[in-house]
């Protein structure tokens, strides 16, 4: 099934996204869109480094909450920041030591990361176990530390790595 039908999940998400970008539900657009949905990852397999496993959607789905709200929260944070002036910024590159092993979940750690007002993914050293950020606001580098961890880096594990206690 895998050689006929590569990355289900990226098919689905592809025939939704489509449906989405012509703003329109016909029977020419869902045979369209599954047709891309299946040729693309189809096409692209071979570039795929590692296979990819969810092994929590559920986990998955309140990851992206939890984005989302970091976001929305960040950006009132950083709009706050902006009208204070600069005296009133503290910057700061934090060293986060990373518990995640993967490729892919150390990308989107950092991805997020830097879609998150107010930080951005400076660095990753070269053994992968430390990623440098910078924060635009900070007095406590060890409690952004704990936030990422906490927030991000915990749920990313549970989501493609491994089971993972109340860390």
């Amino acid at each position: 099934m895998r050689r006929i039908l590569p990355h289900p999940l990226l098919t689905l998400t592809l025939v939704i996204l489509w449906l989405l970008l012509v703003n329109q539900v016909s029977v020419g657009h869902l045979v369209l869109g599954a047709l891309l949905g299946w040729l693309i990852p189809f096409a692209t397999t071979r570039f795929w480094p590692e296979s990819t496993r969810i092994r929590h959607p559920l986990t998955l789905l309140h990851y992206l909450w939890v984005l989302m709200v970091g976001i929305v929260h960040g950006s009132f944070h950083v709009a706050r920041l902006i009208l204070q002036g600069p005296d009133h910024l503290r910057p700061a590159f934090v060293e986060v030591p990373l518990a995640l092993s993967t490729d892919l979940a150390i990308s989107l750690l950092a991805n997020t990361i830097s879609l998150t007002p107010g930080t951005v993914s400076v660095q990753l050293s070269t053994d992968k176990r430390t990623l440098t950020v910078h924060v635009l606001d900070t007095d406590d580098a060890d409690a952004v530390v704990a936030e990422i961890k906490q927030h991000y880096e915990v749920p990313l594990m549970k989501i493609f790595e491994q089971d993972v206690g109340s860390c």
